[in-house]
């Protein structure tokens, strides 16, 4: 299934990689974009190719830090008809919430997910496709700080930013950019934050235009509605680190019964067993290529109780050891990343 984002998510591409001495149209050209489809904004375009045109710019420009240098540019309304609906909220809370709750209008693979446990907030972003993309992990973080930092101008204070991803070798930007602390290797990608600060009054709020913005969002996301496998599909990469991605979880996260969302799957012609198998084989790849993630690491992000256990799950579909694949498809790391 291919997810889809805007072409918005590009703003900015252009003249950047121009800047940097590439040729943006040729860029998009040999990553299968149409040039001429990526300039209208609202035009849905494959987040697999968006990804991979980031990754390819980074390394043909050399500049390790292409997709925050993007961010750097990015406003609140670049996300089109929801960006509305987001600056007239009441609080920060609110915010966030709205966009949990429309991010699939904006990029169908991106998942946010806010945790709120003993005054402190955790904003993890995660990216639902089989491939890793850290320029587009970097874009997605910088949009989403730059959003909360607009909106609480001063009091906007976030106890640091986390990548899942090594350090580039010039970390200047980030520092300059998100002005707290920045982990990398770190165990999610996301902003923590105060839980205080998701109360603080936001004065663009105003009610009426929230209304009038969310008729606007309903009219725009029919015909574009999540589909039940797609939401079940977010909520197992979110459970799955914690191992409570079971259909009794899943059902009960997403309010329904475990007959009615298996009656629903089956409607779609899948099933909780397929969704869970099909995650796990995405995020195998991912972190069985990052040489940063030991073995038992992976096995406790894929929900396994013990290293045995995924090592054999994962022999079984791949034909060999996470340790031999691993082997095979990564390159030794280069001094400086």
């Amino acid at each position: 299934m291919v997810n889809l984002v805007r072409a918005a998510s590009l703003t900015n591409f252009s003249e950047l990689f121009s800047a940097l001495g590439g040729d943006p149209d040729a860029a998009m050209r040999r990553v299968g974009l149409r040039p001429a489809l990526v300039r209208e904004q609202d035009q849905l375009i494959d987040v697999q190719l968006t990804g991979r045109l980031l990754e390819d710019a980074a390394k043909t420009t050399g500049c390790t830090n292409f997709g925050l240098r993007m961010a750097q540019s990015r406003q609140v309304s670049n996300f089109g008809v929801v960006s509305l609906l987001l600056l007239h909220q009441p609080t920060l809370r609110t915010v966030l919430s709205s966009l949990i709750e429309h991010s699939h209008l904006l990029n169908e693979s991106l998942l946010v997910h806010m945790e709120d446990v003993n005054g402190v907030v955790v904003l993890r972003e995660e990216f639902t496709v089989p491939d890793d993309f850290p320029q587009s992990m970097e874009l997605a973080i910088g949009v989403l700080f730059r959003t909360c930092e607009f909106l609480l101008r001063e009091r906007w204070h976030p106890q640091r930013v986390c990548f899942s991803h090594a350090a580039p070798r010039d970390t200047s930007l980030h520092k300059q950019l998100f002005h707290c602390p920045v982990e990398f290797d770190a165990d999610f990608d996301g902003i923590v934050l105060r839980t205080e600060d998701l109360e603080a009054a936001n004065p663009l709020a105003d009610p009426v235009l929230v209304r009038y913005a969310k008729t606007m969002v309903d009219t725009t996301q029919q015909g574009r509605q999540v589909t039940v496998a797609q939401r079940v599909r977010k909520a197992i990469y979110l459970m799955l680190p914690s191992g409570s991605a079971t259909c009794t979880c899943v059902a009960q996260g997403l309010g329904r019964s475990v007959r009615t969302l298996q009656r629903e799957l089956d409607s779609e012609g899948v099933s909780f067993s397929d969704l869970l198998v099909e995650v796990r084989y995405e995020l195998a790849q991912r972190y069985v290529r990052n040489p940063d993630y030991s073995v038992g690491q992976i096995a406790n992000l894929l929900g396994y109780n013990s290293h045995s256990a995924f090592t054999r799950w994962f022999t079984t579909l791949f034909d060999c050891s996470p340790e031999t694949w691993r082997e095979k498809h990564i390159a030794p790391r280069k001094p400086g990343r």
